[in-house]
């Protein structure tokens, strides 16, 4: 546990200027936008001109802050759009249960709202990476290519069930790492930690009121409750022709942080970097691209690489390659 906030402490003497949330708000307004989505608002960043549309869909509670350094890189060249989930960030909850299905809609609903040009390029990152995968399940016709960075795959929870009784799953944040960050009232999110009403890093443009609060930790585990079965209708996924990148992690994720040992350590690893390359027959155009020096947190560790992945399948796309 001393390992899983050692992070928060440096924050603690770097001279954060504390600031109330309003006034935190006022100095960094909100980047997007608040789109209806029947009745709620979700907080969606649209950036760029053209299509195809990026999606980006997010990890296990992160949010749409966490894709900033891809979406600068895409935006010159194309429509980008990163939102919050409902319930996490920004976003309003919904009082559907967060199954994959609800978070299509809620993202389908966004994106005819806001006219985002058709077909769309879904990149989805960990946790995402399944709800993407649901999208092109539904709506085969609205999507152009999928990107999966370092994403969920379909049978992680079962392969790994007899390693993790609790069901963390290789590429998720153990349950006790987020109960700890919760009691200190700390949360890690597009890969830092921010405290409530503190001033972001320098170079971060926007303010996160921070989302330590019952509804974000209800919402991510009401969506964690829902994995099981969105794996289950997964399992046998046959995308055809449908480009598919996937992205995979280089440097394995820190088990013994986790108070996980060496040995199971290296089998979950092992689990999760099968499955990167198991998710390249889900369709006859796949490819696998390794991210050199990232861990889990691709999207903020190698944002140039997620990038230079989008970028090129878009131009495939605009190409008719």
């Amino acid at each position: 546990m001393a390992a899983a906030l050692l992070c928060i402490v440096p924050l603690l003497g770097a001279g954060y200027e504390h600031l109330s949330a309003a006034a935190g708000r006022a100095s960094h307004p909100v980047p997007g936008r608040m789109v209806d989505v029947g009745g709620r608002l979700l907080h969606v960043v649209q950036h760029g001109t053209g299509g195809p549309t990026v999606v980006l869909e997010a990890g296990s509670g992160e949010a749409a802050s966490g894709w900033e350094a891809v979406t600068d890189r895409l935006a010159p060249t194309t429509t980008v759009v990163a939102y919050d989930r409902a319930g996490i960030a920004r976003s309003e909850p919904s009082p559907r249960p967060r199954t994959a299905r609800a978070v299509v809609d809620d993202l389908r609903t966004a994106l005819h709202a806001i006219d985002a040009p058709q077909p769309y390029v879904l990149v989805g990152h960990s946790l995402g990476g399944l709800y993407v995968r649901e999208y092109v399940r539904e709506h085969p016709g609205e999507v152009a290519g999928l990107v999966l960075v370092d994403a969920r795959p379909e049978d992680d929870a079962r392969r790994t069930a007899h390693l993790l009784p609790d069901g963390a799953g290789a590429g998720t944040i153990p349950p006790w790492v987020g109960r700890s960050l919760h009691a200190v009232g700390a949360l890690r999110i597009g890969g830092g930690v921010l405290l409530d009403g503190m001033v972001p890093p320098a170079g971060r443009r926007e303010f996160l009121d921070v989302t330590a609060s019952p509804t974000y930790f209800a919402t991510k585990q009401a969506e964690a409750d829902h994995i099981a079965p969105t794996e289950r209708a997964l399992r046998g996924q046959d995308l055809g022709t449908l480009p598919v990148r996937v992205i995979a992690r280089a440097v394995p994720q820190d088990y013994a942080a986790a108070g996980i040992d060496a040995a199971t350590g290296r089998r979950l690893e092992d689990i999760w970097q099968d499955g990167q390359r198991r998710m390249l027959h889900l369709s006859s155009d796949s490819t696998l691209v390794v991210a050199g020096g990232s861990g889990h947190m691709v999207p903020t560790e190698r944002p140039d690489l997620v990038a230079d992945v989008v970028r090129s399948l878009v131009e495939e796309l605009r190409d008719g390659t």
